[in-house]
């Protein structure tokens, strides 16, 4: 039993909490048992960052994975190791050593490469078909080449990667959440490209938020059960309680 289990009037009780990607750059083994043992419950999706897979050892990898999957979240390599895969031509061998780690998903996205929008088709449906959980993503690493993108064609790529059977897209932020996607160069939001973007749903939307004020931002908004994503590993129950209205930000206001 949870500790104030009498506190039956947050919004956990009667609102389903939004999904929680969190960006693990390199947590050891007893860093992840102790971060699912305090905010495993709290965690849907954990994204082993950029390439950061490809410097561990495989027996790592997998104790790790393990781990997460036992807990129910579901871990995942981060789009850029795809990418890397994808432009040296190695996108099946990408698949099979990600299988065999134990990987639950894979990220599509394109953010520091150019894909053909048939291959990101192709590489999300036979990701699916391998039985890996989808995520695709869209934005640019490069703030100059992301403000190139206009809303209309992060509306087109997004509902073009759910029909090609993404589970989830995520709204790219990268790891700073300053002056990319939604976000302005001091990380405030965007409101009328959030409006745009959110005028389709955001049940399948992740957003990238990896600042308290756009956390608190994106909650005040749109509810407890919005997606949030790049999570830092010690910031998931902070913002738990962000969720629930147990932290001055949200007190109240949910």
């Amino acid at each position: 039993m949870k500790a104030y289990a009498f506190l039956k009037d947050t919004p956990k009780t009667t609102t389903p909490r939004g999904k929680t990607m969190m960006l693990d750059k390199g947590l050891g083994l007893n860093e992840t048992e102790d971060l699912l043992a305090t905010a495993g419950d709290y965690l849907d999706y954990a994204k082993f960052g950029w390439g950061t897979a490809a410097t561990m050892d495989r027996e790592l990898i997998q104790q790790k994975t393990a781990k997460y999957r036992d807990a129910g979240v579901i871990p995942y390599p981060g789009g850029t190791l795809l990418e890397v895969a994808l432009m040296n031509g190695q996108f099946n061998d990408f698949l099979k050593e990600t299988q065999a780690l134990g990987f639950g998903g894979v990220e599509v996205s394109d953010g520091s490469t150019t894909i053909a929008g048939s291959t990101r088709k192709q590489v999300i449906q036979q990701a699916k078909d391998a039985g890996l959980f989808v995520i695709s993503e869209v934005g640019k690493k490069d703030p100059t080449l992301d403000h190139e993108l206009s809303i209309h064609e992060r509306l087109m790529q997004i509902q073009a990667d759910l029909q090609s059977g993404a589970n989830y897209v995520i709204i790219e932020a990268r790891e700073a959440g300053k002056n990319i996607g939604i976000y302005d160069a001091e990380g405030n939001i965007i409101e009328d490209e959030l409006q745009e973007l959110a005028k389709g749903g955001t049940d399948q939307l992740i957003f990238e938020a990896p600042l308290k004020s756009q956390q608190v931002a994106l909650i005040r908004q749109f509810g407890v059960g919005i997606n949030l994503g790049n999570i830092a590993s010690n910031e998931v129950t902070a913002l738990e309680t962000l969720r629930r209205g147990l932290r001055g930000d949200t007190v109240g206001q949910l």
